[in-house]
């Protein structure tokens, strides 16, 4: 699993430019949003990397149901 970091530049002018790294998918703009709300800020200007059009593989188990019920005595 890639490390998630937020790298975030803060420029003499007050300019603030953040990038979002490690998050797959359409959820990194959630981080960009709290860095909004957190340095009282407004996005002005986007752009997105490749890993903004990925999609994070989440790894789900799954048991089967069966299984479940004849170990407890059920079927």
């Amino acid at each position: 699993m890639a490390k998630k970091q937020i790298r975030v530049q803060i420029f003499p002018d007050g300019q603030i430019k953040a990038e979002v790294i490690g998050i797959k998918g359409k959820s990194c703009t959630d981080y960009i949003e709290i860095l909004e709300q957190l340095l009282d800020a407004e996005t002005i200007d986007s752009e997105y990397t490749d890993e903004y059009y990925e999609t994070e593989q989440v790894g789900v188990q799954q048991q089967d149901v069966n299984q479940i019920k004849t170990r407890e005595g059920g079927v």
